[in-house]
């Protein structure tokens, strides 16, 4: 029994740490996706003001 809830406890860590490794990576995502629209905005003020 005891063996048995460490393994369930090991498995929600484990869960907790993928969980948080996905919003890591969708944080990234958000920021590369910003800088992209970033960057298409100044290549377009730089086009219009040309």
């Amino acid at each position: 029994t005891q063996l048995l809830i460490a393994q369930k406890e090991e498995a929600g860590i484990q869960l907790q740490a993928e969980e948080y490794d996905l919003t890591a990576a969708a944080a990234d995502l958000d920021e590369i996706e910003e800088v992209n629209a970033n960057c298409i905005l100044m290549a377009n003020l730089q086009q219009a003001s040309s």
